[in-house]
Protein backbone atom coordinates (compact mmCIF):
# COMPACT_ATOMS: atom_id res chain seq x y z
CA UNK A 1 0.00 0.00 0.00
CA UNK A 2 1.20 3.53 -0.50
CA UNK A 3 2.44 5.62 1.86
CA UNK A 4 -0.71 8.80 0.87
CA UNK A 5 -3.41 5.60 1.07
CA UNK A 6 -2.11 5.09 4.92
CA UNK A 7 -1.80 8.61 5.64
CA UNK A 8 -5.33 9.14 3.78
CA UNK A 9 -6.64 6.13 6.13
CA UNK A 10 -4.84 6.56 9.45
CA UNK A 11 -6.70 10.06 8.97
CA UNK A 12 -10.32 8.27 8.99
CA UNK A 13 -9.70 6.52 11.42
CA UNK A 14 -8.77 9.62 14.07
CA UNK A 15 -11.84 10.99 12.95
CA UNK A 16 -14.23 8.09 13.00
CA UNK A 17 -12.48 7.38 16.34
CA UNK A 18 -13.31 10.66 17.85
CA UNK A 19 -17.02 10.73 16.84
CA UNK A 20 -17.62 7.14 18.38
CA UNK A 21 -16.03 8.31 21.40
CA UNK A 22 -19.13 10.64 21.36
CA UNK A 23 -21.29 8.81 20.42
CA UNK A 24 -20.65 5.38 22.75
CA UNK A 25 -20.20 7.88 25.41
CA UNK A 26 -16.63 6.30 26.52
CA UNK A 27 -16.34 8.85 29.62
CA UNK A 28 -19.67 7.58 30.82
CA UNK A 29 -19.46 3.86 30.51
CA UNK A 30 -15.86 3.97 32.47
CA UNK A 31 -17.80 5.59 35.20
CA UNK A 32 -20.81 3.02 34.83
CA UNK A 33 -17.70 0.49 35.56
CA UNK A 34 -16.60 2.19 38.32
CA UNK A 35 -20.09 2.29 39.78
CA UNK A 36 -20.69 -1.63 38.90
CA UNK A 37 -17.17 -2.64 39.90
CA UNK A 38 -18.58 -1.13 43.46
CA UNK A 39 -21.26 -3.48 43.69
CA UNK A 40 -19.21 -6.28 43.10
CA UNK A 41 -17.40 -5.88 46.67
CA UNK A 42 -20.23 -5.93 48.77
CA UNK A 43 -20.34 -8.88 50.83
CA UNK A 44 -24.25 -9.43 50.05
CA UNK A 45 -23.23 -9.47 46.15
CA UNK A 46 -23.77 -12.75 45.54
CA UNK A 47 -26.77 -13.10 47.74
CA UNK A 48 -28.91 -13.09 44.76
CA UNK A 49 -26.25 -15.39 41.91
CA UNK A 50 -28.94 -14.38 39.05
CA UNK A 51 -28.83 -10.68 39.51
CA UNK A 52 -24.78 -11.12 40.16
CA UNK A 53 -24.73 -12.48 37.36
CA UNK A 54 -26.34 -10.25 35.37
CA UNK A 55 -24.43 -7.41 36.58
CA UNK A 56 -21.10 -9.53 35.96
CA UNK A 57 -22.29 -10.41 32.02
CA UNK A 58 -22.83 -6.19 31.96
CA UNK A 59 -19.51 -5.35 33.73
CA UNK A 60 -17.82 -7.50 30.77
CA UNK A 61 -19.53 -6.15 27.75
CA UNK A 62 -18.99 -2.50 28.90
CA UNK A 63 -15.49 -3.54 29.69
CA UNK A 64 -15.05 -4.97 26.04
CA UNK A 65 -16.56 -1.82 24.42
CA UNK A 66 -13.68 0.47 26.69
CA UNK A 67 -10.59 -1.70 26.47
CA UNK A 68 -11.55 -2.23 23.02
CA UNK A 69 -11.30 1.39 22.56
CA UNK A 70 -8.50 2.42 24.01
CA UNK A 71 -6.66 -0.78 21.83
CA UNK A 72 -7.72 1.02 18.94
CA UNK A 73 -6.39 4.42 20.16
CA UNK A 74 -3.04 3.15 21.10
CA UNK A 75 -2.39 1.18 17.93
CA UNK A 76 -3.57 4.55 15.90
CA UNK A 77 -0.93 6.55 17.79
CA UNK A 78 2.22 4.09 17.15
CA UNK A 79 0.65 3.61 13.75
CA UNK A 80 1.30 7.34 13.57
CA UNK A 81 4.54 7.01 14.90
CA UNK A 82 5.25 4.51 12.39
CA UNK A 83 4.35 6.53 9.44
CA UNK A 84 6.40 9.32 9.93
CA UNK A 85 9.54 7.43 10.95
CA UNK A 86 9.27 5.46 7.39
CA UNK A 87 8.49 8.87 5.47
CA UNK A 88 11.32 10.22 6.51
CA UNK A 89 13.94 7.26 6.53
CA UNK A 90 12.22 5.39 3.45
CA UNK A 91 13.13 2.24 5.58
CA UNK A 92 12.19 -0.56 3.94
CA UNK A 93 11.69 -2.65 6.45
CA UNK A 94 9.36 -0.30 8.90
CA UNK A 95 7.38 -0.34 5.58
CA UNK A 96 6.50 -3.76 5.73
CA UNK A 97 5.72 -3.70 9.37
CA UNK A 98 3.45 -0.71 8.60
CA UNK A 99 2.01 -2.42 5.76
CA UNK A 100 1.00 -5.45 8.27
CA UNK A 101 0.09 -3.60 11.36
CA UNK A 102 -1.86 -1.06 9.27
CA UNK A 103 -3.94 -3.96 7.60
CA UNK A 104 -4.70 -5.45 11.29
CA UNK A 105 -5.97 -2.04 12.60
CA UNK A 106 -8.22 -2.20 9.64
CA UNK A 107 -9.55 -5.58 10.65
CA UNK A 108 -9.74 -4.25 14.15
CA UNK A 109 -11.59 -1.23 13.35
CA UNK A 110 -13.75 -2.64 11.40
CA UNK A 111 -15.13 -5.00 13.75
CA UNK A 112 -15.34 -2.70 16.38
CA UNK A 113 -17.62 -0.83 14.52
CA UNK A 114 -19.94 -3.97 13.78
CA UNK A 115 -19.86 -4.66 17.11
CA UNK A 116 -21.75 -0.88 18.04
CA UNK A 117 -24.34 -2.10 15.50
CA UNK A 118 -26.29 -3.82 18.30
CA UNK A 119 -27.19 -0.98 20.74
CA UNK A 120 -30.73 -2.08 20.75
CA UNK A 121 -32.34 -3.20 24.01
CA UNK A 122 -33.15 -6.04 23.00
CA UNK A 123 -30.22 -7.44 20.92
CA UNK A 124 -28.48 -9.14 23.21
CA UNK A 125 -31.14 -11.84 23.67
CA UNK A 126 -31.37 -15.26 21.98
CA UNK A 127 -33.95 -15.32 19.41
CA UNK A 128 -36.81 -17.32 18.62
CA UNK A 129 -37.53 -17.59 14.18
CA UNK A 130 -40.59 -18.96 13.27
CA UNK A 131 -40.48 -19.48 8.72
CA UNK A 132 -44.22 -20.20 7.25
CA UNK A 133 -44.29 -20.84 3.49
CA UNK A 134 -46.48 -18.92 1.35
CA UNK A 135 -49.03 -19.85 -0.96
CA UNK A 136 -47.71 -22.10 -3.72
CA UNK A 137 -47.68 -25.53 -1.94
CA UNK A 138 -44.77 -27.85 -2.67
CA UNK A 139 -42.76 -24.91 -4.29
CA UNK A 140 -43.26 -22.88 -1.18
CA UNK A 141 -42.55 -25.52 1.36
CA UNK A 142 -39.39 -26.16 -0.09
CA UNK A 143 -38.28 -22.84 0.09
CA UNK A 144 -39.02 -22.54 3.10
CA UNK A 145 -37.02 -25.45 4.38
CA UNK A 146 -34.04 -24.14 2.31
CA UNK A 147 -34.23 -21.02 4.91
CA UNK A 148 -34.74 -22.80 7.30
CA UNK A 149 -31.11 -24.98 6.51
CA UNK A 150 -29.77 -21.37 5.74
CA UNK A 151 -30.64 -20.05 8.80
CA UNK A 152 -28.89 -23.17 11.28
CA UNK A 153 -26.10 -22.92 8.88
CA UNK A 154 -25.50 -19.38 9.83
CA UNK A 155 -25.69 -19.89 14.00
CA UNK A 156 -23.56 -22.66 13.49
CA UNK A 157 -21.01 -20.44 11.78
CA UNK A 158 -22.01 -17.79 14.67
CA UNK A 159 -21.25 -20.01 17.40
CA UNK A 160 -24.42 -20.34 18.35
CA UNK A 161 -26.13 -23.17 19.91
CA UNK A 162 -29.69 -23.59 17.62
CA UNK A 163 -32.64 -25.69 18.70
CA UNK A 164 -35.75 -27.01 16.49
CA UNK A 165 -38.64 -26.21 18.75
CA UNK A 166 -41.53 -27.22 16.71
CA UNK A 167 -41.56 -29.02 13.38
CA UNK A 168 -44.28 -29.47 10.63
CA UNK A 169 -43.72 -31.38 7.43
CA UNK A 170 -44.53 -30.51 4.15
CA UNK A 171 -47.12 -32.38 1.78
CA UNK A 172 -44.77 -33.59 -0.43
CA UNK A 173 -41.51 -32.12 0.13
CA UNK A 174 -40.08 -28.80 2.36
CA UNK A 175 -41.97 -27.89 5.27
CA UNK A 176 -45.65 -26.14 6.44
CA UNK A 177 -43.60 -24.12 9.50
CA UNK A 178 -40.87 -24.34 11.59
CA UNK A 179 -39.36 -22.92 14.98
CA UNK A 180 -36.32 -22.40 15.86
CA UNK A 181 -34.65 -20.76 19.02
CA UNK A 182 -31.33 -19.73 18.34
CA UNK A 183 -28.94 -19.08 21.74
CA UNK A 184 -26.30 -16.36 22.06
CA UNK A 185 -25.08 -13.22 22.61
CA UNK A 186 -26.57 -10.80 19.76
CA UNK A 187 -28.55 -13.47 18.34
CA UNK A 188 -31.39 -11.33 18.00
CA UNK A 189 -29.66 -8.25 17.26
CA UNK A 190 -28.30 -10.18 13.90
CA UNK A 191 -31.22 -12.11 13.32
CA UNK A 192 -33.99 -9.35 13.59
CA UNK A 193 -32.69 -8.12 9.89
CA UNK A 194 -34.35 -11.04 8.87
CA UNK A 195 -37.80 -10.26 9.61
CA UNK A 196 -40.24 -10.12 6.56
CA UNK A 197 -41.01 -11.80 3.29
CA UNK A 198 -38.38 -14.13 1.07
CA UNK A 199 -38.73 -14.71 -2.36
CA UNK A 200 -37.05 -16.88 -4.53
CA UNK A 201 -37.11 -17.35 -8.33
CA UNK A 202 -35.64 -20.31 -9.84
CA UNK A 203 -36.37 -23.32 -12.21
CA UNK A 204 -38.44 -26.02 -10.05
CA UNK A 205 -37.06 -29.26 -9.35
CA UNK A 206 -40.79 -30.40 -9.47
CA UNK A 207 -41.99 -29.16 -12.74
CA UNK A 208 -41.10 -31.73 -15.57
CA UNK A 209 -40.86 -28.70 -18.03
CA UNK A 210 -38.36 -26.91 -16.21
CA UNK A 211 -40.81 -23.76 -15.58
CA UNK A 212 -39.30 -21.01 -13.53
CA UNK A 213 -40.92 -20.16 -10.71
CA UNK A 214 -41.48 -17.63 -7.83
CA UNK A 215 -41.84 -18.61 -4.48
CA UNK A 216 -42.70 -16.74 -0.54
CA UNK A 217 -41.67 -17.50 2.99
CA UNK A 218 -42.27 -15.71 6.10
CA UNK A 219 -39.80 -15.16 8.53
CA UNK A 220 -41.20 -13.68 11.92
CA UNK A 221 -38.32 -13.31 14.58
CA UNK A 222 -38.47 -12.18 18.31
CA UNK A 223 -35.87 -11.70 21.03
CA UNK A 224 -36.47 -14.58 23.78
CA UNK A 225 -37.34 -12.55 26.93
CA UNK A 226 -36.61 -13.55 30.41
CA UNK A 227 -38.24 -13.94 33.63
CA UNK A 228 -37.63 -10.19 33.95
CA UNK A 229 -39.84 -9.34 32.01
CA UNK A 230 -43.75 -8.72 33.75
CA UNK A 231 -46.62 -9.94 31.60
CA UNK A 232 -49.79 -10.11 33.11
CA UNK A 233 -50.73 -13.76 32.61
CA UNK A 234 -53.98 -15.66 33.84
CA UNK A 235 -53.15 -19.36 33.48
CA UNK A 236 -56.71 -19.69 33.37
CA UNK A 237 -56.53 -18.15 30.11
CA UNK A 238 -54.13 -20.67 28.78
CA UNK A 239 -55.50 -23.77 27.64
CA UNK A 240 -52.69 -25.92 27.47
CA UNK A 241 -52.54 -29.42 25.51
CA UNK A 242 -50.49 -32.61 25.14
CA UNK A 243 -50.04 -34.59 21.86
CA UNK A 244 -47.61 -36.95 20.25
CA UNK A 245 -44.77 -35.00 17.90
CA UNK A 246 -44.54 -35.21 14.22
CA UNK A 247 -41.93 -34.57 12.11
CA UNK A 248 -39.58 -36.15 9.35
CA UNK A 249 -38.75 -39.69 11.05
CA UNK A 250 -37.21 -37.68 13.93
CA UNK A 251 -34.85 -35.85 12.12
CA UNK A 252 -35.88 -32.33 13.29
CA UNK A 253 -37.72 -33.61 16.72
CA UNK A 254 -38.52 -36.33 18.92
CA UNK A 255 -41.64 -38.21 18.38
CA UNK A 256 -42.86 -38.46 21.73
CA UNK A 257 -46.17 -38.03 23.99
CA UNK A 258 -44.33 -34.94 25.59
CA UNK A 259 -45.00 -32.02 22.71
CA UNK A 260 -47.08 -29.27 24.11
CA UNK A 261 -49.24 -27.10 22.46
CA UNK A 262 -50.59 -23.28 24.48
CA UNK A 263 -53.06 -21.57 23.17
CA UNK A 264 -53.64 -18.23 24.86
CA UNK A 265 -57.76 -17.62 24.67
CA UNK A 266 -57.93 -14.13 24.88
CA UNK A 267 -55.61 -13.10 21.77
CA UNK A 268 -55.75 -16.83 20.17
CA UNK A 269 -51.92 -16.98 20.28
CA UNK A 270 -50.24 -20.52 20.02
CA UNK A 271 -47.05 -22.06 20.76
CA UNK A 272 -45.91 -25.36 20.71
CA UNK A 273 -42.58 -27.08 21.77
CA UNK A 274 -41.73 -30.80 20.88
CA UNK A 275 -38.05 -30.24 20.92
CA UNK A 276 -36.93 -31.95 24.40
CA UNK A 277 -37.81 -35.37 25.93
CA UNK A 278 -39.40 -34.38 28.80
CA UNK A 279 -43.00 -32.81 29.03
CA UNK A 280 -41.91 -30.54 31.72
CA UNK A 281 -39.21 -29.42 29.88
CA UNK A 282 -41.64 -28.26 26.69
CA UNK A 283 -43.83 -26.62 28.75
CA UNK A 284 -41.42 -24.26 30.29
CA UNK A 285 -39.94 -23.69 26.92
CA UNK A 286 -43.46 -23.59 25.59
CA UNK A 287 -44.35 -20.88 28.22
CA UNK A 288 -41.48 -18.64 27.32
CA UNK A 289 -42.69 -18.08 23.90
CA UNK A 290 -45.64 -17.41 24.70
CA UNK A 291 -44.57 -15.08 27.38
CA UNK A 292 -42.27 -13.59 24.60
CA UNK A 293 -45.32 -13.53 21.71
CA UNK A 294 -47.24 -11.26 24.58
CA UNK A 295 -44.24 -9.17 25.58
CA UNK A 296 -43.94 -8.57 21.32
CA UNK A 297 -47.43 -8.02 20.73
CA UNK A 298 -47.69 -5.42 23.66
CA UNK A 299 -44.45 -3.78 22.13
CA UNK A 300 -46.09 -3.90 18.95
CA UNK A 301 -49.09 -2.34 19.88
CA UNK A 302 -47.38 0.50 21.55
CA UNK A 303 -45.32 0.89 18.50
CA UNK A 304 -48.47 1.08 16.47
CA UNK A 305 -49.88 3.78 18.77
CA UNK A 306 -46.46 5.77 18.41
CA UNK A 307 -46.86 5.56 14.42
CA UNK A 308 -50.38 6.87 14.51
CA UNK A 309 -49.51 9.41 16.36
CA UNK A 310 -46.65 9.97 13.85
CA UNK A 311 -48.75 10.24 11.00
CA UNK A 312 -46.24 6.90 9.85
CA UNK A 313 -47.49 3.37 9.06
CA UNK A 314 -45.53 0.54 7.65
CA UNK A 315 -47.17 -2.28 6.98
CA UNK A 316 -45.45 -5.69 5.97
CA UNK A 317 -47.40 -7.06 3.73
CA UNK A 318 -47.31 -10.62 2.12
CA UNK A 319 -45.39 -9.89 -1.61
CA UNK A 320 -43.97 -6.92 -0.36
CA UNK A 321 -40.26 -9.01 -0.09
CA UNK A 322 -37.39 -7.83 1.86
CA UNK A 323 -34.98 -9.50 -0.18
CA UNK A 324 -34.84 -12.05 -3.28
CA UNK A 325 -32.76 -14.34 -4.05
CA UNK A 326 -32.71 -15.20 -7.87
CA UNK A 327 -31.23 -18.55 -9.08
CA UNK A 328 -32.09 -18.06 -13.09
CA UNK A 329 -32.15 -16.49 -15.77
CA UNK A 330 -28.81 -15.36 -13.37
CA UNK A 331 -27.56 -15.15 -9.89
CA UNK A 332 -28.29 -12.62 -7.73
CA UNK A 333 -29.47 -11.71 -3.84
CA UNK A 334 -30.53 -8.36 -3.48
CA UNK A 335 -31.79 -6.80 -0.51
CA UNK A 336 -34.77 -4.46 -1.56
CA UNK A 337 -33.84 -2.35 2.11
CA UNK A 338 -30.83 -1.16 2.12
CA UNK A 339 -29.87 -2.31 -1.99
CA UNK A 340 -27.51 -4.64 -0.57
CA UNK A 341 -25.93 -7.27 -3.48
CA UNK A 342 -24.45 -10.60 -3.89
CA UNK A 343 -24.18 -12.68 -7.15
CA UNK A 344 -23.23 -15.95 -4.92
CA UNK A 345 -26.63 -16.82 -3.68
CA UNK A 346 -25.16 -20.24 -3.31
CA UNK A 347 -22.89 -19.10 -0.28
CA UNK A 348 -25.68 -17.13 1.40
CA UNK A 349 -28.02 -19.78 1.43
CA UNK A 350 -25.04 -22.14 2.99
CA UNK A 351 -25.05 -19.33 6.05
CA UNK A 352 -22.57 -16.43 4.45
CA UNK A 353 -25.18 -13.94 5.79
CA UNK A 354 -23.21 -11.71 8.11
CA UNK A 355 -22.54 -8.85 4.57
CA UNK A 356 -26.13 -8.82 4.17
CA UNK A 357 -27.18 -8.46 7.94
CA UNK A 358 -24.66 -5.48 8.28
CA UNK A 359 -25.72 -3.67 5.29
CA UNK A 360 -28.95 -3.83 6.83
CA UNK A 361 -28.23 -2.43 9.75
CA UNK A 362 -25.62 0.09 8.79
CA UNK A 363 -28.39 1.23 6.42
CA UNK A 364 -30.80 1.30 9.75
CA UNK A 365 -28.04 3.77 11.54
CA UNK A 366 -28.06 6.07 8.57
CA UNK A 367 -31.62 6.44 8.52
CA UNK A 368 -31.96 7.52 12.55
CA UNK A 369 -28.86 9.67 11.68
CA UNK A 370 -30.81 11.68 8.98
CA UNK A 371 -34.11 11.54 10.40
Amino acid sequence: MELYEIKNGLEKARSLLAELFISIDIEGLKREIEGLTVQTMDEHFWDDQEHAKKIYDQLNEMKKSTDVYDHLISSLNDLEETYEYVKETEDDEFKEALDLDYAKFEAELNDFEKTLLFSGEYDHHNAIIEIHPGAGGTESQDWASMLMRMYQRYGDKKGWKVEVLDYLDGEEAGLKSVTMRFVGYNAYGHLKAEKGVHRLVRISPFDSSKRRHTSFASVDVMPEFDNDIEIDLDMNDVRIDTYRASGAGGQHINKTDSAIRMTHIPTNIVVTCQSQRSQIQNREQALIMLKTKLYQLMLEEQASKLSDIKGEQKAIEWGSQIRSYVLHPYSMVKDNRSGYESNNPKAILDGDLDDCIYAYLKSIVKEEENA
